[in-house]
């Protein structure tokens, strides 16, 4: 049998939806698969080169190297990570920039009715910001994706400097997502061989102390129980942290995180699938697989950043592929919501909802140009009636 039909056997026989007590019980019957959008069809591109299921709109908020609308802030190179905090009546979207030594993150303000206020920087200096993650705190971790990488802690609103959050680990960082019902931070890992992570403050709301644990279990396991294990040397010198520990699970190229209600999904791009956590039971499984989709018929491919909704939706966007995000529903059913055109040499990157959850913010990180420096990056957001 090929890899397609091994992983079928075994996965589908494993029976994918044992989980209790977590989202996974409300959710996924089996490995979604491809089937019609709960949006419809999507349209020609608009005048932005996005094409929407109808009732959709879009706009350019920001480009790489120009000034942000209504201000003299210039836009950041290589945008990726990204998440929507509430600032008032209104909200603040963050973005990442990944490119190296002159990194960080800069922050855009919106009023109630959406209107660009202000943009500004809130973490510079950095190195290849990639993915990170929102706290239940109001503030954004923004990670350093390069051997030895770091997380920092800043302030969306620009009320405080970024501060380094070495505890977390000094590892390949990419994405994170708290779980504030077990008081810990997931963490994911970008190598062939990366690792699942969890950081366990000593204090939750406070990330300069704690412990880093590595997830383990069989590296060829795709369903069942897993247990953690505290990493020795969270510095990874001269030891990195992904092989400290042997019984480590091994995942290929870590990507985006994003927990909700006793789930914690992640997805892994050498493999094109989308992976989840069960942290009631302590169980993973997997939620997409290509390999695991008719031949020919996977929707989703180039697996990256992920986001999700209070209904249990989840927004998966594509490196490469189409250029596409995909939505994958609680019924199991994986489809576009949206594609750009014309920009096959690009990534998107950074989805996030505004917290009235009706616009969805991402960027395409080289644009038109596939500029390796990130200098043609744009900064969308949709508009629409996209589901609670």
């Amino acid at each position: 049998m090929d890899r397609r039909t091994v992983l079928r056997v075994g996965v589908l026989g494993a029976g994918t939806a044992t989980f209790a007590g977590a989202l996974w019980q409300q959710a996924f019957a089996a490995v979604a698969q491809p089937g019609p959008s709960p949006y419809g069809a999507l349209l020609a591109a608009d005048a932005n080169g996005i094409h929407l299921p109808a009732g959709f709109t879009s706009r350019v908020i920001a480009r790489s190297g120009q000034n942000v609308p209504g201000t003299s802030y210039a836009w950041h190179r290589a945008p990726d990570g990204g998440a929507c905090f509430r600032s008032g009546t209104g909200w603040i979207y963050v973005s990442n920039s990944e490119i190296p030594v002159a990194g960080g993150a800069s922050a855009i303000r919106f009023t109630a009715d959406g209107s660009i206020a202000s943009a500004y920087r809130i973490l510079g200096g950095t190195n290849v910001n990639c993915a990170g993650g929102a706290t239940p705190w109001g503030t954004w971790l923004s990670c350093e994706e390069v051997p030895l990488g770091r997380v920092f802690e800043t302030w969306p609103d620009g009320s405080r400097q970024a501060e380094e959050r070495t505890r977390m680990g000094r590892f390949t960082h990419e994405a994170a997502a708290c779980d504030p019902d077990r008081r810990v931070v997931y963490l994911t890992e970008d190598e062939s061989d990366g690792c699942f992570y969890r950081f366990v403050p000593d204090t939750w709301g406070d990330l300069r102390t704690g412990t880093l644990q590595v997830l383990c279990g069989p590296t060829d396991q795709v369903a069942g129980p897993v247990t953690w294990r505290d990493v020795p040397d969270r510095d990874g010198i001269p030891v990195p942290t992904r092989l400290q520990v042997s019984a480590a699970k091994h995942f290929n190229g870590g990507e985006g995180c994003w927990y909700d209600r006793g789930t914690c999904w992640f997805t892994t791009k050498g493999d094109n699938r989308v992976w989840a956590y069960d942290a009631v039971n302590q169980r993973i499984d997997l939620a997409y697989d290509d390999n695991l989709v008719p031949a020919g018929t996977a929707p989703l491919t180039g697996v990256d950043n992920i986001t999700g909704t209070s209904g249990g939706d989840l927004y998966v966007a594509e490196d490469g592929g189409n250029m596409e995000i995909n939505v994958i529903t609680p019924a199991g059913v994986v489809a576009p919501i949206l594609r750009i055109a014309g920009q096959n040499s690009s990534e998107i990157t950074g989805p996030a909802f505004s917290p009235d959850g009706r616009r969805l913010y991402f960027s395409s990180q080289r644009g038109t140009s596939g500029a390796s420096a990130g200098s043609g990056g744009i900064t969308y957001e949709v508009t629409g009636p996209f589901r609670a």
